[in-house]
């Protein structure tokens, strides 16, 4: 079995707009990263599927997915903060074909584990609109074909995003196959992820949202995923994990001040992934989603990596500097009192 299944999105340099923040750069320095830790060719490194108009009605409406066409076709915005470019239709479905190889080759235990970096990113993005810098929800995509195709009953997403992830949150609001679990800063963009919106119908109890005050830090991150998310992963024992990575809660983010180090991240994973060999065969994959500072995307991404490959690595950018706060552990407390644990 390989070690790790990765994708790399091949010309998605053409998906960008000068001086926005979502830019080419995040990419590029998460690749140069593996490169210079002589990790860049010691995985599976693999093409993304073709993704059709079934699989993509999976996740969006009909009506978003022409919308989105058009727009990209014209490189217009979908709204202020939200461009595309003519190339910017086919990088996305490459993102999300993409993330389906990784996932399928976890899934099929080609692979131990998976990580795509899916650009554009997708977990802002709803059942029938794009905002937030992304086109399509690709962890979204990724989650109905393996329970179309692979005939999962049971998936957990889990989201580490700076912001919460509504997009993912709307499209599995009411299923009750998918967990999702958001862990995020608040108050923030885009205003959704409070504690009280747990689903409804089918999908009552299957999300969890824990919205952290700024400063929270390693520990906050630590807590909540050991004291609240694994316990509700022991409550719906999902066949496997997929986890919306953005390393903007890093202390060095410019866009937000969770304080997270990039040694806090990999602990954070550590525990997941753990938790994933004793109950659903190590199946855990990650789909990249924001982070805004070129240094934290290194660092972060690499420290994931080696963690998930059991390789020796070095925080080099070290701890928040500003002392963490402790307000997040009325986060934690509310947390197991509404979930019962």
């Amino acid at each position: 079995m390989n070690p790790l299944a990765f994708f790399y999105p091949d010309g998605h340099a053409a998906h960008f707009e000068i001086g926005h923040p979502e830019r080419p750069e995040r990419v590029e320095a998460i690749k140069q990263a593996l490169e210079g830790s002589q990790l860049w060719g010691s995985f599976l490194q693999l093409e993304p599927i073709e993704v059709n108009d079934e699989i993509l009605g999976w996740a969006h409406s009909h009506s978003y997915l022409k919308f989105l066409y058009d727009v990209c076709e014209h490189g217009s915005h979908i709204d202020g903060d939200t461009y595309t470019t003519p190339a910017s239709w086919q990088l996305a479905l490459n993102a999300a074909g993409g993330g389906i190889a990784v996932a399928s080759a976890v899934w099929e235990r080609e692979a131990n584990v998976g990580f795509a970096l899916t650009r554009p990113p997708g977990h802002h993005a709803m059942k029938s609109r794009g905002m937030g810098f992304c086109l399509m929800n690709n962890i979204a995509i990724v989650a109905h074909y393996l329970i179309h195709l692979k005939k999962a009953s049971r998936l957990a997403i889990i989201d580490y995003d700076l912001h919460h992830g509504n997009g993912t949150q709307d499209i599995f609001w009411d299923r009750g196959d998918v967990l999702f679990i958001s862990t995020h800063q608040s108050p923030l963009y885009p205003g959704t992820g409070l504690m009280s919106e747990t689903g409804i119908g089918e999908g009552e109890g299957k999300t969890a949202n824990f919205p952290l005050p700024p400063g929270s830090g390693d520990q906050a991150f630590l807590s909540i995923t050991g004291d609240i998310i694994i316990p509700l992963l022991n409550r719906h024992v999902p066949e496997m994990i997929l986890v919306s990575y953005g390393f903007d809660p890093h202390w060095r983010d410019p866009l937000g001040h969770l304080q997270l180090s990039a040694r806090g991240y990999a602990d954070t994973i550590s525990l997941l992934h753990q938790w994933s060999k004793g109950k659903c065969d190590g199946k855990i994959a990650l789909f990249l989603e924001g982070g805004y500072d070129i240094e934290a995307a290194s660092a972060c991404s690499l420290s994931i990596i080696s963690c998930l490959m059991g390789e020796p690595w070095e925080d080099t950018l070290g701890n928040a500097p500003r002392p963490e706060g402790f307000s997040w552990q009325s986060v934690v407390k509310r947390g197991k009192e509404l979930w019962k644990i």
